[in-house]
C-alpha cells in the first residue's frame, strides 16, 4: 500500500469528525475518517474527486 500523507480539511470540525485528504500519489485521491486511522482509505482519480468537491461547493447556501 502507498505511503499516504493525510491532511485534515480546512472544513472540518473541531468535535473529532474530520475527513483527511491525501494528494501525495499521482492520479491518487486517498480520503479517510480521522477516527479510524487504520482504515478504511477511499480512493479515488483526480477527476472523481474534483467532481464531488465541486458538486458540494454547488450544493452550500
Amino acid at each position: 500500500m502507498p505511503h499516504f500523507e493525510f491532511v485534515r480539511s480546512s472544513y472540518s470540525s473541531g468535535n473529532g469528525e474530520c475527513v483527511e485528504v491525501a494528494r501525495n500519489i499521482p492520479r491518487t485521491v486517498a480520503v479517510r475518517d480521522s477516527k479510524r486511522l487504520g482504515g478504511p482509505v477511499l480512493t479515488l482519480a483526480p477527476a472523481a474527486w474534483d467532481a464531488f468537491t465541486a458538486e458540494l461547493r454547488r450544493r452550500q447556501p
